[in-house]
């Protein structure tokens, strides 16, 4: 089913095994942003604008190369970096919106589609509180392939994320493409195991004013309370005593990981 830009509802988890179990659970929405409808989403909602200041907004250099131009010519450049078939592209990414000119997206998810509307990649981008970005670039094959189907895939961890995390570690990845309900569903483990699951799960609604209104009272300076979240749930792993692992800086503020196979990687 082709997913029009969306507004998605619905619950962040996050669940800790070890070494100290640790949960949170929050309620947030996200947008779903298909590329190609900027323009007409900038011109026909008043609470929503693109590259420029509004209630809610959406900038292009809060992604990619950071450049704040071309953002689907950036998404092309990488699909073709990892010879994937870039013809009749069509992008829908998943985060956050700024609220009040603020956001931190710690994942954002891009879907990218064929002529066909047939997923045929997808990326994430993590970002972390050193002003660092990291992109995984996935193909995907299969069964996920298929309109609406799950798709699973995994990668190691190539971007210093959490100081209690550390990383030397590996992301399995589950994910529900967006149709009626998006989920994605990634496990963090080392050598021992699983260390931490964390997952998004929402609702669609349509991107109009009035369902961004309706965000806006239920979930009041959300973008706020993300960043604000992250420290409180790291004072309380500090209590626990969680081990701390230091961020050494990354040798680009800006990386990407191509994934060739399950195994094997590339960094660039």
């Amino acid at each position: 089913m082709s997913v029009p830009s969306s507004l998605y509802t619905g619950d962040v988890v996050h669940t800790r095994q070890r070494p100290k179990a640790h949960s949170l659970r929050y309620s947030v929405f996200s947008l779903l942003i298909d590329l190609d409808e900027l323009a007409d989403l900038d011109r026909s909602l008043k609470l929503f604008s693109v590259d420029r200041r509004g209630l809610f907004s959406f900038w292009q250099k809060d992604h990619g190369s950071g450049s704040g131009t071309g953002l689907k010519a950036w998404v092309a450049g990488q699909l073709a970096d990892a010879a994937i078939e870039t013809d009749g592209l069509r992008v829908r990414m998943l985060c956050y919106p700024r609220i009040f000119g603020y956001v931190f997206n710690p994942l954002t998810v891009y879907f990218c589609y064929g002529r066909d509307d047939v997923l045929r990649a997808i990326i994430y981008e993590v970002c972390n509180t050193f002003h660092e970005r990291h992109s995984y670039i996935i193909p995907v094959t299969g069964s996920g392939t298929a309109k609406d189907e799950p798709v699973s895939h995994s990668c190691g961890k190539d971007l210093y994320v959490s100081p209690f995390v550390p990383m030397d570690c590996r992301y399995d990845f589950s994910i529900r493409p967006p149709s009626d309900r998006v989920r994605i569903a990634i496990r963090e483990s080392d050598d021992n195991g699983m260390l931490l699951y964390a997952m998004f799960q929402g609702e669609r609604k349509p991107l109009t004013d009035r369902t961004l209104a309706l965000a806006f009272f239920r979930y009041p300076l959300m973008t706020v309370k993300v960043t604000a979240a992250i420290h409180w749930e790291a004072l309380r792993l500090w209590l626990k005593r969680v081990p701390v692992y230091r961020h050494t800086r990354a040798a680009e503020p800006r990386s990407a990981t191509i994934v060739t196979r399950t195994e094997t990687t590339e960094t660039r």
